[in-house]
């Protein structure tokens, strides 16, 4: 977040000085720059790209920086009012809405404005990413003979495997052979949906559930369908309940650290919910989305669903992502069945394969040392902040109700007292210097009761957790 403001101060600084230059002239260099704001050189050459971007700025390698000349009048903004009828007009009656929201994805997506503690923030801040293992393996990557080739249209064959081995365990209960490598979890989540169930159909979902995925199916013009989660999970009876009243042929889960509430599918449920699947003649979409961010305390974890599914139920996701980088994505599909080849068919049409440098990289990084080490630092790291938070909260903020403590994942759920709007606290927050995730978003239907989503992954350490709490502990009391 530092080097983050850095750069924004040090670009507005430039953009105002900007009038001190004929266009074409040469800017101060960047040695120059370093020493009279008293920045690092990396700061400077993100501020001046950033100016670059805006087109106030030309860079020319080994020659330095120049005010940009001037540049035509932009054209005269035309009418684009026709597309307010071309977008929702058909020759038939649409059966769901066709516009796409996007705002339960962007909470956690848009980066806060400088200062403000982030606690709406989906992915590890930059000093629990493995930088140095991901750049070196790009680096070797780089260097394999055809990295920049085409890859397989599945996937590279050493990374379909490994997949199948995190997924299936040793024994080879998921073979690469039923696996797909995709572009993140919400691109393999897209090709899951749009491949199980046709437009207009009811897709059964948890209540609550990751709005991500309430947006895809939405998207894909399904119909989402609230099955309710308590602190064990899914509740098989209401899944059954909902198997019958919908004759849905699809259910969305996340059996492991469920986003939001962070529950973990009980054992004797876990069966269950395959045989009602089954009995149905339904498929189950297991979202493994943060395997990898088990807390230290947290104990052997539970093969996921795919890999006790001989019979094609369940079409397993996973992904690299949440424990690397946003940017780093790679993801699998798992399946078996004559449905693995209506996945494959739909990801080759949506996006051709996964860039092969990407896919190489991953190879390289998932097999050094670096890894296992990564997993074992982010594992204690993510004890502490939720341990923090926790006691943050408890200690100043007691009415806000903590049902469950998870031991892994990046989040607390927690319960707003009755009367407090979650929006207008949300909109407190953020005036009061600390960004939070409202919890309406997650829920398909009207909520039970008002909710808040506080992530512990995203900011810079514990000393950020204390002081975020301290700020909504202010904006509660706004409310209240």
């Amino acid at each position: 977040m530092q080097e983050r403001s850095s750069v924004g101060d040090l670009a507005e600084q430039l953009r105002r000085e900007l009038d001190r230059y004929s266009p074409g002239g040469k800017l101060p260099s960047s040695r120059a720059l370093v020493e009279r704001f008293r920045v690092s050189p990396v700061t400077v050459s993100r501020a001046l790209a950033q100016l670059a971007a805006e087109g106030l700025v030309v860079t020319r390698p080994g020659a330095g920086a120049f005010r940009a000349r001037m540049s035509a009048p932009a054209a005269a903004a035309g009418d684009t009012y026709w597309q307010e009828v071309a977008l929702s007009a058909g020759g038939a009656p649409d059966l769901v809405p066709r516009s796409v929201d996007a705002s339960g994805v962007l909470i956690s997506l848009a980066a806060p404005p400088p200062g403000v503690v982030e606690f709406n923030g989906g992915y590890l801040h930059p000093s629990l990413q493995p930088e140095r293992a991901m750049s070196a393996a790009l680096a070797r990557a780089g260097r394999r003979p055809g990295a920049w080739g085409r890859p397989p249209m599945e996937g590279l064959p050493e990374l379909r495997e490994w997949f199948a081995r995190s997924i299936g365990g040793a024994g080879g209960a998921v073979t690469a052979a039923e696996v797909l490598i995709t572009a993140g979890g919400q691109s393999a989540l897209t090709t899951a949906l749009r491949a199980l169930a046709p437009p207009g159909a009811p897709v059964l979902v948890e209540s609550p559930t990751y709005p991500g995925m309430l947006a895809i199916a939405r998207g894909a013009g399904l119909r989402p369908v609230p099955v309710p989660v308590d602190a064990d999970g899914v509740r098989p009876s209401l899944l059954a309940d909902a198997f019958r009243a919908t004759g849905a042929r699809v259910f969305v889960c996340q059996p492991l650290f469920q986003n939001p509430t962070g529950a973990m599918l009980a054992p004797d449920r876990r069966g269950e919910v395959l045989r009602i699947a089954r009995e149905a003649g339904a498929f189950v979409v297991e979202d493994d989305f943060v395997r990898r961010l088990v807390h230290e305390d947290a104990g052997p974890l539970p093969r996921p669903l795919a890999a006790d599914d001989p019979d094609g139920v369940v079409v397993h996701v996973c992904s690299l992502t949440k424990a690397t980088s946003p940017s780093f994505r790679v993801s699998a599909l798992a399946a078996r069945g004559p449905v693995l080849e209506r996945l494959r068919a739909i990801q080759v049409v949506d996006s051709f394969f996964v860039p092969r440098p990407l896919q190489e990289a991953a190879v390289e990084l998932v097999g050094s040392p670096a890894w296992p080490r990564h997993l074992r630092a982010i594992s204690a790291e993510l004890k502490i902040r939720r341990d923090t938070m926790t006691a943050a909260l408890r200690l100043d903020l007691p009415e806000l109700a903590l049902p469950h403590i998870p031991s892994g994942g990046y989040h607390l759920w927690l319960r707003l007292p009755d009367g407090i709007d979650e929006s207008a606290l949300t909109s407190a927050a953020l005036r009061a210097g600390v960004a939070v995730t409202p919890g309406r978003p997650y829920f398909s239907a009207e909520p039970p009761a008002g909710h808040m989503r506080l992530s512990f992954a995203a900011v810079a350490g514990v000393g950020e957790i204390t002081e975020g709490v301290r700020r909504l502990r202010v904006a509660c009391d706004e409310v209240l």
